[in-house]
């Protein structure tokens, strides 16, 4: 059986410094040899993962299991403490909404910005960059600071840039839907498209049902450790029996 694997992790761990007080914080900084009142919090450990194109992987998990950081690592925005994270293709994250948006930018403007980061040239961006504004729908406020936009507004630009940007690998934390019933009704509509469309997405969901009829894996979080790795019906038959336990 031949595997194409886009996404690779291997004995990845993950851990945070969690401090008592800001001064302990400070004095670190100031000085990185001394050794304070810190713990560290082991957000992932010794994590191992291997994701096909074309896969659909659902991760399970309590809150506090992992899942969020896991997400971060394989999308580049955290970086593993310990082991190895490769990934292959263009990647998008639909995680919060509005990250890596400038302020002081134009709706217009941020959109060039982020489609250049993502390797886009100018004749491509300006066809990209139609159908964004049309999906976003923000009328006169393309061309005003993104600092003018309501939290509303925001969502609904960083949500039609993130989807219509052609990802490779699409990494949602839940099924997202922002603004207004019409928008919400339109981005759920967009989501399942890009589920059927044959790219490779990380999807964490609290809903089983949602994992069960859109991913073709899942995997299960506890304590930042993979606890079960199988389809999708069984993890959630595991996840749900634990949660009773």
């Amino acid at each position: 059986m031949n595997h194409n694997p886009v996404i690779r992790l291997e004995k990845v761990s993950k851990k945070y410094t969690l401090y008592y007080s800001h001064s302990e914080r400070l004095m670190d900084a100031l000085n990185p040899f001394r050794r304070g009142k810190q713990n560290e919090f082991i957000a992932i450990r010794d994590f191992d993962l291997s994701v096909d194109k074309g896969d659909i992987i659902g991760i399970m998990g309590r809150n506090g299991s992992g899942k969020s950081t896991l997400l971060k690592l394989v999308a580049g925005i955290a970086t593993p403490t310990q082991g190895y994270v490769s990934v292959t293709g263009k990647v998008v994250a639909l995680l919060e909404l509005g990250t890596g948006l400038h302020p002081h930018l134009t709706g217009r403007e941020n959109i060039f910005f982020y489609t250049t980061l993502l390797g886009y040239e100018k004749k491509e961006i300006r066809t990209l960059m139609d159908e964004i504004i049309d999906f976003a729908d923000i009328g006169e406020y393309i061309d005003q600071p993104l600092k003018k936009y309501s939290s509303g507004m925001k969502s609904r630009l960083a949500f039609s840039v993130s989807v219509l940007v052609d990802p490779d690998i699409l990494i949602v934390d839940e099924v997202l839907a922002v603004g207004d019933e019409s928008f919400k009704n339109k981005s759920k509509k967009k989501m399942m498209e890009l589920f059927r469309s044959g790219k490779t997405i990380l999807f964490v969901s609290h809903s089983m049902l949602d994992i069960t009829e859109v991913c073709n894996k899942a995997i299960l979080l506890e304590r930042g450790a993979k606890v079960m790795e199988g389809s999708p019906k069984d993890v959630a038959s595991h996840y749900l029996k634990s949660t009773k336990e």
